[in-house]
């Protein structure tokens, strides 16, 4: 359920959004949205439910330009080193299994490691497939299986949307001692920031890459925590609801959250057909066959596109259509009546960031970056974060790596050459922002920021200019044309 950045105290100011509204629960990141925000964020003086992608004071960004990376070759070793850097910040209190930190120290999330990025960390690393990469992977895939069986609460197989994976002082004074592994031995949930709840994406994803681990290194402990995902998935989420597929998961307070994504379902997809290859059980086709009925649902052929959900089962949710479905629907199911889905993203939803732009935070004399943004709020949004007013042509990187692979994988006349020419942009963002930021408080650099100036993303949270292990991890498998959606797609 896609995706985040964040710093405990929001304030995001439009009149178009009510953040307790389930239309804002974000697509693979998810905010318990039952009490647990408030008690958490009180003593920081706010009481604001979002998603996990921006939240917070303006992070202070340092640039320093003109930093290239040695060409593509480089630019791609720079992105691993990035990704590792995220997962061994804290040498000192993780030395076993661990997560990545999902964000530079300058979102203010502090050692917040989200499933989703971590889940694609394992499938870019692996990607990469140099022994260094998938060892790192190995590292990343038991720091899932790890937080799978030491929830602090529930040994029914999930995962919740955040970790804590390193010692930090919160806003409010208090102390986060703590590595990934508290000291009574169970997973540091992300309990200061709220990121209790659990997603059906976030854990389809985690399950995706389970499986590409398991294929990758024949170790069962992997397979069997896809299928532990599964389970929770099918046995918690299944809607018979009238539009049918999984809804969005549970909140922080184990209370069920109604509404479904069409982005989760397509996730649903891509999973339970991985579960079926590998484990030739029929169980898991009906699963996906659910999913894929949900999505047909949502696709809009006249248009060109899949609405983004529903908040109740019974009536579709028209507004705002987000890119993620049209993207992944091309990496999850491959039909070519989906097809037109790429076309449309790639016109639609285009933008372009000049630094010259008043609402840019481009710095003054860096090239024009462009790409995709996240949805169609996000090209009309006058939202401000922080009373920072949010850039409508501000580039979704993340977003622009993924249509990038999604071309290299449907393959027509032009593909090639549009992603190529996507990914030279990426690789400018690389080189020309985020740098002076700091992992674990340790300079870090080679990591794509999320977005190249703030980004609103129409469903109640925005994306900064800050180095991302999920914009940075899609860089690479679109880099090394990897599909993590299909078996056998990453290695």
């Amino acid at each position: 359920m896609p995706d985040t950045t964040r710093v405990p105290v929001t304030t995001r100011t439009t009149s178009a959004t009510d953040p307790t509204d389930p239309r804002v629960l974000g697509r693979r990141t998810f905010l318990a949205v039952a009490g647990a925000v408030t008690a958490v964020v009180a003593g920081a003086g706010a009481a604001a439910a979002h998603d996990g992608r921006t939240w917070g004071p303006r992070p202070v960004l340092h640039h320093r330009p003109g930093r290239p990376h040695g060409g593509r070759a480089g630019s791609e070793r720079a992105a691993v080193a990035f990704v590792r850097a995220a997962a061994d910040a804290y040498p000192s209190v993780n030395t076993g299994p661990r997560l990545a930190q999902s964000y530079t120290d300058e979102l203010g999330l502090f050692s917040t490691a989200f499933v989703y990025d971590n889940a694609l960390a394992i499938c870019a690393l692996l990607a990469d497939g140099r022994r260094s990469s998938v060892d790192s992977a190995r590292v990343i895939g038991d720091g899932l299986v790890f937080a799978q069986e030491h929830d602090p609460d529930h040994a029914d197989g999930r995962l919740r949307q955040g970790y804590n994976v390193g010692p930090y002082t919160f806003y409010d004074g208090s102390a986060q001692p703590d590595g990934f592994v508290r000291a009574d031995g169970a997973a540091n949930v992300g309990w200061q920031f709220g990121f209790l709840g659990t997603a059906v994406g976030d854990m389809a994803w985690p399950g995706i890459a389970l499986l590409h681990l398991f294929g990758a290194t024949r170790d069962p402990r992997y397979l069997r925590a896809a299928v532990r995902i599964g389970e929770w998935i099918t046995t918690t989420t299944w809607s018979t609801a009238p539009l049918g597929g999984f809804s969005f998961g549970v909140d922080g307070g184990n209370q069920p959250v109604p509404n479904g994504s069409t982005e989760h379902n397509v996730d649903c997809v891509a999973f339970f057909s991985m579960l079926r290859k590998v484990t030739g059980e029929r169980r898991w086709t009906d699963a996906s066959e659910h999913a894929l009925a949900f999505v047909d649902r949502m696709w809009e052929p006249g248009s060109g596109w899949f609405w983004t959900g529903t908040n109740d089962g019974v009536q579709i949710n028209r507004d705002p259509v987000p890119l993620d479905p049209a993207t992944w629907s091309r990496l999850a199911i491959r039909e070519r009546r989906y097809d037109p889905a790429l076309d449309w993203a790639a016109g639609a939803l285009a933008v372009t960031d000049d630094p010259s732009a008043p609402t840019s935070q481009m710095p003054d004399g860096t090239e024009q970056i462009s790409g995709v943004t996240f949805s169609t709020a996000s090209l009309t949004s006058t939202a401000q974060y922080n009373g920072i007013t949010v850039h409508p042509q501000g580039v979704w990187l993340e977003g622009t790596a993924q249509l990038a692979t999604s071309l290299l994988d449907r393959d027509r006349r032009g593909d090639r050459k549009q992603a190529d020419w996507l990914l030279a942009q990426v690789r400018r963002a690389q080189d020309s922002l985020g740098g002076g930021q700091h992992l674990g408080g340790s300079p870090v650099d080679g990591g794509v920021v999320a977005a190249s100036s703030l980004i609103d993303s129409g469903f109640g949270f925005g994306y900064f200019q800050v180095q991302h292990v999920g914009a940075t991890s899609w860089f690479l498998l679109a880099s090394n044309a990897a599909n993590p959606m299909r078996w056998g797609g990453v290695g």
